[in-house]
């Protein structure tokens, strides 16, 4: 289940209506390592036209939220109970929702921390290079 300050998350019912989707943090609590992500929601799915219409039809389908622990190849393994999450932030849309993941990132040196495992920042920042460029 997910946090947020004191409010619980176990179902869709307990977000606000015209939330899209949400910035977390997860940490581990055997390694205490961290990653910094974000999650939609509902994701769209497109559906072949009933028979007899041209038009395709839209479907929304909610998304593995309530367990999913991260993209990061070793948060892909953790546990959902083995981990603290937290959201961060509400986001009404995508557009939101990367704005404030990158920010929470920077904000909290996610790529020049080791307990984050945070690999790059947008694609654009990477840990390796920037070690390579600080020393």
């Amino acid at each position: 289940m997910w946090f947020k300050e004191d409010k619980e998350f176990k179902d869709l019912e307990d977000f606000p209506e015209d939330v899209v989707g949400f910035v977390y943090e997860v940490k581990h609590l055997e390694t205490g390592k961290r990653y910094i992500g974000k999650k939609i929601l509902k994701h769209k799915r497109t559906l072949k036209p009933l028979k007899g219409y041209k038009r395709k039809r839209v479907k929304y389908v909610e998304s593995d939220w309530k367990t999913y622990t991260g993209s990061n190849d070793t948060t892909k393994r953790w546990l959902w109970s083995e981990c603290d999450r937290e959201i961060l932030e509400l986001c009404k849309n995508k557009t939101m929702m990367s704005y404030y993941e990158t920010k929470y990132q920077f904000k909290r040196d996610a790529i020049e921390n080791n307990n984050y495992l945070n690999d790059n920042i947008l694609g654009r920042y990477y840990r390796k290079s920037l070690k390579k460029y600080m020393k």
